[in-house]
This record gives C-alpha cells, sequence and structure tokens, in this order.
C-alpha cells in the first residue's frame, strides 16, 4: 500500500463557496477507481505549522499509482484545487519495504510532469518545490 498525504491551507481570501469546491473536487479525486481508501477533511496538527486541512489517499500498488496519477478526474481537479492553495506539504508512505520504491514513485510522478508540464510547475509553486517539477 502506498499512502499519499497532503497537508494545506487556502490562499487568503478564498471564499468559503470556493473552500467547499476545492474540498468536493478532492473528494472526488479520493474516489476513483484506483484509491483504496481515503479521507479528505481538517488537519489536526499543530496549527501553529499553517495547515489547516488534509488529503490523504491509500492506492494499492505502483500500477494502481500510476492510473490514479494520470486519471482525467485527478488531473481536472488538481486545475480547481491548486490555485487556492497557499501551502501544500506532502508526506508519503508504504508497508513495501523496496528500497527502490521511493525512486519508482518520483519516477511515476516526473513522467507526469512531462506529460503535463503546467500542471509540474503549479504543484511545485505551492509545494515550495518540495513536489519537483523535474526543472
Amino acid at each position: 500500500m502506498i499512502v499519499n498525504i497532503l497537508r494545506f491551507s487556502f490562499r487568503s481570501g478564498t471564499t468559503e463557496e470556493e473552500r467547499a469546491e476545492v474540498l468536493a473536487a478532492m473528494r472526488r479525486t479520493a474516489s476513483v477507481e484506483s484509491v483504496s481508501f481515503s479521507t479528505v477533511g481538517q488537519d489536526l496538527g499543530d496549527p501553529a505549522e499553517g495547515y489547516t486541512h488534509a488529503y490523504c489517499v491509500g492506492i494499492a500498488d505502483l500500477e494502481a499509482l500510476e492510473r490514479y496519477m494520470h486519471d482525467p478526474v485527478h488531473i481536472e481537479g488538481d486545475y480547481t484545487i491548486i490555485p487556492r492553495v497557499e501551502r501544500l506539504a506532502p508526506a508519503r508512505l508504504s508497508d513495501d519495504l523496496d528500497p527502490e520504491l521511493a525512486g519508482k514513485v518520483m519516477a511515476l510522478h516526473l513522467k507526469k510532469v512531462e506529460t503535463y508540464p503546467e500542471w509540474g510547475r503549479l504543484v511545485e509553486s505551492v509545494s515550495g518545490g518540495r513536489i519537483p517539477s523535474g526543472a
């Protein structure tokens, strides 16, 4: 199982309607067939860290991760979500002890960036470079 967790906060000035739209888009993405489990909601971490919300998906394996990353629902949703996010901090974990798994996951990410370079730049802009655009 590969688990992807995103902690985030909304941009200043984001309306309640826009926040609801973002959370709905995240829930749609978290419901695609390649996702085994998910949750979208409030962040319960230290408020001083500045994150207010969190997104978590569990994905069975690399094949499912690749389908998830290229699912049209995911790609379309990101163009609704990312422009309204101020900060984004990723955490990834897995019960698969393959020492090369992190590199394989990054290779899938960079393949997506190569396919959708605008998407890659958008993600990198809100992650502070913690999710690279490959540039």
